[in-house]
């Protein structure tokens, strides 16, 4: 306290100068960003647009409702007001210097010039909140509106109309074949709906008869677990990846290999042919989809931009033409004409493992082990979620009555309804005997191509087919659904 005491005037001099040099300089630098108020005195407010729309604005919405009394009420006061009309005035008349003077005449005309309605807003004038003096910041009488939510963007909207479910009848198992040693982790029908294949991670590829379920052929070739197979409706082709790199192409009229598909660097995941181009797309733990020449076996483009090991890839006719799922939970929308990125969805938290197609629709779903998304193409708009299942979902599948199939590596299946995202059957699937409980994964699964048949591939080495109850009826299997009245989490 003494060396507070001891300070000499000198001292206290100086430093009341720099604190007002400081202050004028803070005031030099930020005046253009925040602008100053101004008086009324200062500035003629006939010509100031920004304020005299600010005073409009401001007694319309406070005043509007009290413009004009009842017609009782105003006879009422004006007879009362004529009366001591010439006292009241007397009283009442302030006394004010001459600059008070001209503000009270400026902000009465101001009041007095107000219309009735409020007139349309010319086209380019500024809608700010913010004022400034003219000359400050460039001369504007207003500031320039920056990132402002619009005039709508204040309101709580209402929660979206849910959609009532369409009854779709229930699915039960039809068949079990057992053939394979390891984990079924593929499966394609082919074109004609008379064969599919599988692969699995005992290297093999085997095709079944898709009528009887017996085994028709055992491909033999790969070194590694076998990750996606595709068959091609246009030729007698059969193309397979596998976790040892490669891509091969076989020749069903010959069963045997007749291409490979070199450039990756990793294990390859997951293959998709394009509809309409010759071209094949494959991705895989390179983080990576490669475009080749089916025919050539040139790769014609590397599309590069996720993070993490792709594992799903679809393609399409119209752009998107490539789809891609990755582990780093994105989604990327792909233009294969333009090798470029045309948009990333984000709104996963955890990898995306599979992605379907809807066959009529344009649009298609992804699964995560957070949540099941559905997505609206071109721009990858988010439409809504498929809530239920509480599994990493690893497959999905859609077909054309709009019933998506989801398994997980828990065991657990469901079916839903595509429109409403109503989950209408959950089930458990059933290990086979001698397999352990932890064995009930699904890894892989596809539709027919009547949709009136699903096929899962599954981690106790068995190929199960499903099919619709023939028996059931909307009033032995109703629909119990509730529309909620709460927010659906997105």
């Amino acid at each position: 306290m003494a060396d507070v005491q001891s300070i000499s005037p000198q001292d206290a001099s100086l430093a009341n100068s720099h604190i007002r040099e400081s202050a004028k300089r803070t005031r030099q630098i930020f005046t253009a960003d925040f602008g100053l108020p101004f008086s009324l005195a200062e500035t003629p407010l006939e010509d100031d647009a920004g304020h005299k729309s600010l005073v409009t604005s401001k007694i319309r919405s406070e005043y509007d409702d009290v413009r004009e009394l009842p017609p009782a009420l105003a006879a009422k006061q004006a007879a009362a007001a004529s009366a001591r009309k010439g006292a009241k005035k007397q009283k009442l008349q302030p006394k004010v210097t001459d600059d008070d003077g001209k503000a009270a005449v400026a902000t009465t005309k101001l009041i007095e010039g107000i219309p009735a309605k409020v007139p349309d807003a010319p086209t380019g004038a500024s809608q700010a909140l913010t004022l400034r003096r003219p000359g400050v910041g460039g001369g504007a009488k207003g500031t320039a509106q920056r990132n402002l939510p619009s005039e709508t963007g204040m309101i709580r909207r209402d929660a979206a109309e849910q959609v009532k479910p369409v009854w779709h009848a229930p699915w039960k198992l039809m068949r079990v074949i057992s053939g394979h040693l390891g984990w079924v982790r593929s499966i394609e029908v082919e074109p004609n709906n008379q064969w599919f294949c599988t692969g699995a991670g005992d290297r093999t590829i085997k095709i079944w008869d898709l009528a009887s379920g017996s085994l028709r052929l055992t491909l033999t070739g790969h070194i590694s677990t076998v990750r996606g197979l595709a068959v091609s409706p246009r030729h007698p082709y059969l193309f397979s990846c596998a976790e040892d790199k490669m891509v091969k192409c076989w020749d069903l009229e010959q069963n045997k290999v007749i291409r490979h598909y070199h450039g990756h660097l990793s294990g390859v995941y997951a293959l998709a042919l394009h509809p309409n181009l010759d071209v094949l797309v494959t991705t895989g733990r390179d983080a990576v989809a490669r475009v080749w020449d089916m025919r050539t076996r040139a790769s014609v483009m590397v599309l590069s931009g996720h993070k993490g090991t792709v594992g799903a890839v679809r393609t399409q006719e119209a752009d998107p033409q490539v789809i891609t799922g990755s582990m780093d939970s994105t989604i990327r929308l792909w233009d294969l004409a333009a090798a470029k990125t045309m948009a990333v969805l984000t709104h996963h938290k955890k990898a995306v493992r599979t992605l379907a197609i809807h066959p009529k629709e344009f649009t298609f779903a992804s699964g995560s082990a957070d949540n099941i998304k559905q997505w609206k193409c071109p721009e990858g708009a988010f439409m809504q979620n498929f809530e239920g299942n509480k599994g990493i979902v690893n497959t999905l599948s859609v077909n054309e009555d709009d019933v998506m199939f989801a398994g997980s590596d828990n065991g657990e299946i469901g079916f839903y309804d595509w429109k409403s995202g109503y989950k209408f059957q959950g089930l458990e699937t059933i290990a086979q005997p001698g397999s352990l409980e932890a064995e009930q994964g699904v890894f892989t699964s596809t539709f027919d191509k009547t949709g009136l048949r699903l096929i899962t591939g599954e981690a106790d080495k068995t190929i199960k087919i499903w099919k619709q109850d023939e028996d059931a009826t909307e009033e032995t299997h109703p629909i119990d659904w509730k529309p909620s009245l709460l927010r659906r989490r997105y």
